[in-house]
């Protein structure tokens, strides 16, 4: 059977259980844009091609599916960079399909013609210039394939108009061969971890993004019950286990709790199930192995050794590894040790939690109060919005918190949010983000908007670049250089792209506010004001020991 490359395309996405892209069109995706119009695909069209791919990446993180966007040649294609390297840092599996100028035409400086394969080697899991029609079907469905198989991550496809104008002999996909799993024998490091945790006085289990990817939260819960240690997070791995748990500890890291990073600091055994040891997660990384024995469980052997060095690794799949290793482990009696957590605990200063004023905590914890127990994702921006998120709500949920946390990419939210709505459709989705990450990718609040999609935006509104603020005030003598904001009428905004709003200034305000946002039946901003001077704490200045805390009052 003939098709167009275009055509063609579109079949391969329905094959691949595509049912919703995001893009933005131009000329050498026309083609593409054409056989769209007759497809059952929902086809997004956001406002700019970042937003296209943000809003692809958070349909991929709320739903476990390959996330799909499309953009045409030169800009197009570098506007969707951003987001690739965003998707490429958290394993976020995604297909980009970029137009090309026409075969005859590469290499030759055309108009719009960019070397997108060569601009985005580094961060694409796999990208291919499709140059003949016979190699179209099978490099898209490698493609699909490739995104999702082992660690997950961006894949981008670069199609040429021609290709896509030209015709394609269609074949149907040839069945996959699954061969048997390529495991070395692991037998004798499962026994070595067994014994080193069923011995352990200070154990604590380190859960990053990687168990999310795996869906290894059934696993994870088994091993930390059964063992009874102390569960930490990274900013990744919230919501694999419960956030309301005793067991919990909470975020660990940079702006990790007291408990938590204490727990870690001190602890003889450490547990590691899908983390890759960010900097931001360990502070000074001889210091983080110090004297504890380290069992790392990841899908990936290059994260063996590469950021600390490991004494028991597990390569595998997380439900695979924590099935074998929790058969052989005990409940462990370390009560002394879990006292030594709780006094901890109680040295974290909770008062911006009192309600008496309205601040960032309090507002974290009366969403907590609104949305315990539904079905709601978060999705956050970055900087203090994202760290204040991280710290006070309660994921109880995987695939409940959406953040960019490798990339740390200002401007992530708000399109992440709108495509994680479009996957789960069924979800409440409160997207939280402070006033400059949403004035970077705002606009698409208007694409929200048209496609009828009744989001909660919190903006958090301190007339400043926060998080920068922060490490001026901190680090660099109060020298607020660039990051002091003008006003800005974040109600009359949302109002003009079709939205609704309100400014809160107070506890109460923000109650009805919110309580008025649930039942909006369109995109619904609220603006949170907060005093500029607010700090993101606990904090560890970067490259200390973890436990070594900042005092911003002696700044």
């Amino acid at each position: 059977m003939k098709l167009s490359g275009a055509q063609a395309i579109v079949k391969v996405l329905l094959e691949q259980g595509v049912d919703t892209v995001f893009g933005y069109p131009g000329g050498q995706v026309i083609p593409l844009y054409n056989a769209l119009y007759d497809a059952t695909l929902h086809n997004v069209l956001t406002v700019h091609e970042q937003g296209a791919i943000h809003a692809a990446d958070g349909y991929a993180r709320a739903s476990g599916r390959t996330g799909v966007c499309i953009a045409t040649s030169g800009p197009g294609a570098t506007n969707i960079v951003t987001g690739l390297a965003t998707a490429y840092l958290d394993s976020v599996p995604l297909v980009a399909i970029t137009g090309q100028v026409q075969v005859q035409h590469l290499g030759r400086d055309s108009f719009q013609e960019i070397d997108i394969v060569g601009v985005t080697i580094p961060i694409t899991k796999y990208n291919v210039l499709v140059r003949r029609p016979e190699d179209l079907l099978p490099t898209l469905r490698q493609a699909f394939r490739l995104a999702q198989e082992g660690r997950p991550g961006p894949v981008l496809v670069d199609i040429p108009s021609s290709i896509q104008s030209g015709e394609v002999e269609w074949t149907e996909p040839e069945a996959e061969q699954m061969g048997e799993p390529t495991s070395e024998n692991i037998e004798d490091v499962l026994k070595a971890a067994a014994v080193t945790i069923n011995n352990a006085e200070r154990p604590v289990m380190l859960v990053g993004g990687g168990a999310i990817h795996s869906a290894a939260e059934k696993e994870v819960l088994a091993f930390a019950r059964k063992t009874g240690m102390p569960v930490v997070s990274t900013l990744m791995g919230l919501g694999v286990f419960p956030g309301s748990d005793e067991q919990a500890l909470g975020l660990t890291g940079m702006h990790g709790h007291i408990a938590s990073n204490m727990a870690v600091a001190n602890a003889d055994v450490l547990v590691v199930a899908g983390s890759r040891f960010s900097e931001r997660v360990t502070g000074d990384r001889n210091r983080y192995v110090s004297k504890k024995t380290i069992i790392q469980l990841d899908i990936d052997p290059s994260e063996v050794d590469k950021n600390v060095m490991t004494a028991l690794p597990l390569v595998g799949n997380l439900k695979d590894t924590l099935n074998l290793l929790t058969a052989r482990v005990n409940k462990l009696s370390i009560k002394p040790w879990w006292e030594s957590i709780r006094a901890w605990a109680e040295t974290e200063d909770q008062s911006a939690k009192k309600g008496d004023k309205l601040t960032a905590p309090w507002l974290m914890t009366e969403l907590n109060r609104c949305y315990q127990g539904t079905d709601t994702i978060f999705v956050t921006d970055v900087g203090q919005n994202q760290m204040w998120a991280a710290q006070h709500l309660l994921i109880d949920e995987p695939r409940h918190h959406l953040t960019s946390g490798g990339c740390g990419t200002m401007g992530y939210g708000l399109p992440a949010a709108l495509g994680a709505k479009l996957a789960r459709k069924e979800a409440q989705v409160v997207h939280i983000a402070g006033d400059g990450g949403f004035k970077m990718t705002g606009m698409e609040l208007y694409t929200a908007v048209n496609e009828g999609l009744p989001l909660v935006s919190i903006v958090i509104n301190n007339c400043c670049l926060g998080m920068v603020r922060q490490w001026q005030q901190i680090f660099y003598d109060k020298r607020y250089s660039s990051t002091i904001l003008t006003p800005f009428d974040f109600v009359a905004f949302a109002r003009s792209c079709g939205a609704d709003g309100m400014t809160a200034k107070t506890c109460e305000e923000f109650k009805a506010a919110l309580a008025q946002a649930k039942e909006a039946k369109k995109p619904f901003v609220i603006e949170a004001v907060i005093d500029q001077g607010d700090l993101v704490i606990p904090m560890v200045a970067p490259g200390a020991v973890l436990q070594d805390f900042v005092d911003p009052t002696q700044k």
